[in-house]
């Protein structure tokens, strides 16, 4: 499969993911879907980095080393692919961990678009969300 190819089936592959999070948080094929598909995007980050990572061809040491690493194609996927399971996997946790303290579904929506959108700029609304409505809601 061309990286144009995975890139857009990885891309597509979240959405129904991120839609149920939002409008179905307490169905119970919600986290099965949750966390299934991070762990499919995770087999397959595996593979791309087996496969394509090489020694000498950058690194994580600089900025001008990781962009030369990311000048891969198919390296640049993976690191997308990174993104996609990562920023799932916070969405799918911050789902639960409202769910398990009583906090408003409406209220962890927008954090979960911005994570859908932004990774740590949700997760950090998130954790302001959770921590201003300890003094409003009952948790547990």
């Amino acid at each position: 499969m061309s990286p144009d190819s995975l890139f857009s089936l990885c891309s597509s592959v979240v959405l129904p993911a991120w839609i149920l999070l939002v409008v179905a948080p307490r169905w119970r094929w919600t986290h099965r879907v949750a966390v299934a598909v991070p762990l499919l995007l995770a087999a397959t980050y595996l593979v791309l980095v087996a496969v394509n990572f090489r020694p000498g061809e950058g690194g994580f040491g600089s900025l001008d080393e990781v962009a030369k690493l990311f000048a891969n194609r198919n390296v640049l996927l993976a690191g997308w692919i990174h993104y996609l399971a990562f920023d799932l996997f916070t969405g799918a946790w911050e789902v639960r961990d409202a769910g398990q303290l009583g906090l408003p579904h409406a209220f962890v929506i927008p954090c979960l678009l911005l994570t859908f959108l932004f990774g740590p700029i949700g997760l950090v609304l998130y954790f302001v969300l959770r921590s201003t409505l300890r003094g409003f809601v009952a948790l547990k």
